[in-house]
């Protein structure tokens, strides 16, 4: 049995702090993004600054937070770093929630806590 298997089966109830964090680091839209397209292959900051349209400063803070969570690596070349995937599970993790996510349909996105929110909901806040 997997470490993972072993402490989920110790205590069903509790929430395992590691996949507390996992979850945490792809809740970010923005590090979802640069996942998916480091998912393509190996990039550079400027490559995702265009994919996802934010400042260089702002996508190189989220590449330290992927790094830091051990999801990303990155290598130097010439005065450059080359980013990609650390793990190769991470793209069947991903796979399998794409897959979820098309089996419940609209269902996640129109969770009232953590959908993207109606305009009448926006309305009233």
């Amino acid at each position: 049995m997997k470490q993972t298997e072993t402490s989920l089966a110790a205590d069903p109830c509790a929430a395992p702090t590691a996949a507390v964090a996992l979850f945490r680091s792809l809740g970010d839209p923005a590090r979802l993004a640069i996942l998916r397209r480091l998912a393509e292959g190996e990039a550079r900051v400027t490559d995702l600054v265009t994919c996802v349209g934010l400042a260089q400063s702002t996508v190189s803070a989220h590449l330290s937070c992927l790094r830091e969570c051990g999801l990303v690596v990155s290598r130097p070349v010439g005065r450059a770093s080359l980013h990609s995937l650390a793990r190769p599970e991470l793209l069947d993790l991903l796979a399998a929630a794409e897959q979820l996510l098309a089996a419940t349909g609209e269902a996640v996105d129109l969770c009232p806590t953590y959908g993207i929110p109606s305009a009448t909901e926006e309305s009233t806040r």
